[in-house]
């Protein structure tokens, strides 16, 4: 309704308003009192009255002139106009009254026309009104709904430039060229290149796809739309396709520009995807951008920009060359790319000068530029908070701590006996992943309660990984488990607390069976197809490409697995349970311990060796055979590098140790132990469980 009344349908409607009350309020009344129905016959009875006028209409209104000059007027009650007439017609006939006439007005021009085109214009307002509802508003005329809605990027907006992006230089490289071409075009049709008509921007949420495309506006110096993909599927078959033609018309007419589109899948998916058929309208919208981009008619100076964080499930047709020439994946920043992140999102807050930037993006591998921003927004709301006016390590740490696992819940109150258990959680945990080589250095163990999590260990590599060892994954799996064992071995009674570790470490075993082939007996083969997925990306509908003898190998191999993970765990627990004992108390009188302190209990700990060297099932590789070391020269080179980064990015000295410079934070939801809710079991002090 808001939109119906905006722009000139207000000053209509109130215009319209105004003249009818101006016709019924302000029309000269000819200088005639109003009186009463039963004076004015007392004065025509009493022959009072010189000339009377009968206005024989709607009004049913006597006008008269009296003998003494005065004009009156009245109204004539229901059945009484005859009998005041007869006795008029008498005082006419007596003399006493000089003029009698009966007037019946003719229908205003005007009049005529508002009772005529009035209901036309109450329905077509109707119509227009209903139609609007049914578009959900719309940001242009209200019969313009298959216009584009895109919104154009002015000059006068705010602009964000590629000094304001960071942690993705490979992107802004290739973005910046887009730009150079629409400001100097003729440098690259000089060697026969030809502008690029589409970029796809894909990758993770919390990227920066779109803080890139806002770059991109603020730096191109030319028009730039900018719509959603959702914005062209309407409820009207063909509203869409006619919107994305109405876009690139707009485009090409102030060529050169840019057109940005958020959330293409939404527009873009497979044509035929999903259960029960296609969406018809969707289909068409899809063909007619496929036209646009690259159709009969060719015009340049048109460059389309669309982000996505599911590739997979964009039509074949809307990613070949072409179409979309250049498809930038912008994934989640490394160490280098955290650090400047962090930096422009730190402009503007007062930062602690102890505070090290470089250290806290070694703290944080796996984060997206989303989350080192809410990591700082975090940290300056604690600030307010205390009432502070610099930004401190400490709030820093706890903003860490919130974005990965939540607030910290201290209205929960939690019995001795729970703290117990958990206590002994999370040490099994942390000592396994001490013990053994392939796991991450332990940085925290805490038995507060944050989240949903009673307690969490967190693990953290001393530098980004993008690949696993078998080794490593074997290892990992055994840490899972620990905090499962050591429960058993304690308490001789597991409790609900171990649901999540069962889950992700069950996740990892049978990715190593059907995905990643490190079984022998199955070998390397990948087991399981989702390429023909109804909806892509998803785990429903995936394809059997094997047997009921091949399935139930998978289980018995991923049972094997964890099998041995779990008894690997216990042995080390029970080897070094004397250590566990010790963490516990320490954890159990502190409740939370760092590194350092771990570290320090960890110092009598027996660690298990490096793993025997793994041939796979076809034993085509002799066992005499020792596996490659790293060269002293590649780990010259390799400290070298670190040492130039640490010079480049001096925000703070760096240690010695790369262990000791600042142990790096597990991605949100992606690394670390969380302890879920215990359920109820007592403290034992008996024999340990038999070996398995």
């Amino acid at each position: 309704m808001k939109r119906i009344f905006k722009g000139p349908w207000l000053w209509i409607v109130l215009a319209v308003v105004g003249v009818l009350i101006a016709l019924q309020y302000l029309a000269p009344s000819g200088g005639y009192d109003e009186i009463e129905s039963s004076k004015m016959e007392s004065y025509i009875s009493s022959g009072e009255v010189k000339e009377i006028t009968f206005v024989d209409g709607g009004d049913q209104q006597i006008k008269a002139t009296l003998d003494n000059g005065d004009k009156v007027t009245s109204f004539w009650l229901a059945g009484t106009q005859e009998a005041i007439q007869d006795e008029v017609q008498k005082q006419v006939d007596a003399g006493k009254t000089e003029k009698f006439t009966v007037d019946v007005p003719k229908p205003s021009l005007l009049g005529s026309i508002l009772a005529t085109l009035l209901p036309f214009a109450l329905i077509i307002f109707l119509f227009l009104f209903l139609m609007n509802q049914v578009q959900g508003g719309g940001g242009r005329g209200v019969m313009q709904f298959a216009k584009s809605k895109a919104k154009l990027i002015s000059k006068d907006m705010p602009k964000t430039t590629f000094t304001d992006v960071a942690g993705c230089e490979e992107a802004i490289e290739e973005l910046g060229e887009i730009k150079e071409f629409l400001q100097e075009p003729a440098k690259f049709q000089a060697v026969g290149a030809k502008i690029p008509k589409g970029v796809l921007l894909y990758g993770p949420p919390g990227t920066g796809k779109t803080l890139l495309a806002r770059a991109v506006a603020g730096e191109a110096g030319v028009p730039f739309y900018s719509i959603s993909g959702s914005d062209f599927v309407e409820m009207f078959v063909g509203v869409g396709a006619s919107r994305v033609r109405d876009l690139f018309e707009q485009a090409k007419e102030n060529a050169p520009a840019i057109v940005f589109i958020d959330e293409i899948d939404a527009v873009g998916r497979h044509r035929g995807a999903g259960m029960g058929g296609g969406h018809d309208e969707r289909e068409q919208t899809l063909n007619q951008l496929l036209v646009e981009m690259d159709g009969f008619d060719v015009r340049g100076g048109v460059i389309l920009i669309a982000a996505t964080n599911r590739p997979d499930v964009l039509d074949p047709a809307l990613l070949r060359p072409g179409r979309f020439d250049r498809q930038i994946q912008v994934d989640a920043p490394d160490l280098s790319g955290r650090h400047q992140v962090l930096k422009v999102h730190s402009r503007g807050k007062p930062m602690a000068s102890d505070i090290d930037l470089l250290s806290v993006a070694r703290r944080t591998p796996g984060f997206t530029g989303a989350d080192l921003a809410n990591v700082l927004n975090e940290a300056a709301l604690l600030t307010a908070r205390a009432n502070e006016k610099l930004i401190t390590n400490p709030a820093l740490d706890e903003a860490i701590d919130r974005v990965i696992a939540g607030p910290q819940r201290r209205t929960r109150l939690m019995s001795e006996k729970e703290k117990l258990i958990t206590a002994y959680h999370e040490g099994g945990h942390a000592l396994v992943a001490a013990a053994l080589p392939g796991t991450d250095p332990v940085h925290k163990i805490t038995i507060l309660p944050r989240g949903r999590a009673l307690g969490y260990t967190m693990v953290l590599p001393d530098e980004d990984k993008y690949s696993q060892t078998r080794s490593q994954m074997l290892d990992t799996l055994a840490y899972m488990l620990g905090g499962r064992a050591a429960e058993e071995m304690v308490f001789h009674d597991p409790t609900t607390g171990a649901g999540n570790d069962i889950e992700k470490a069950t996740g990892l075993a049978r990715a190593m069976v059907t995905q990643y082939g490190m079984t022998e007996s199955l070998g390397a083969i990948k087991l399981g197809d989702s390429t023909s997925e109804p909806f892509l990306g998803r785990d429903m509908g995936h394809q059997r490409n094997y047997s009921e003898d091949v399935a139930a190998k998978i289980d018995e191999e991923t049972k094997k697995f964890l099998a041995v993970a779990h008894q690997e765990a216990f042995e080390i627990l029970e080897e070094n349970r004397d250590v566990l004992d010790t963490l516990v108390l320490e954890l159990f009188d502190k409740e939370t311990l760092d590194k350092e302190q771990v570290a320090r209990i960890f110092e009598p700990l027996r660690r298990r060796p490096e793993r025997p060297a793994w041939t796979g099932s076809d034993r085509r590789i002799p066992s005499a055979i020792p596996p490659v070391e790293i060269p002293q020269w590649i780990k010259d080179r390799t400290a070298a590098n670190h040492a130039a980064f640490a010079a480049s990015n001096g925000d703070g000295p760096k240690a010695d140790d790369e262990s000791e410079s600042g142990a790096i934070l597990t991605p949100p939801g992606a690394g670390g132990d969380v302890h879920g809710d215990p359920g109820v079991g007592g403290p034992g002090s008996g024999p340990a469980l038999p070996p398995r």
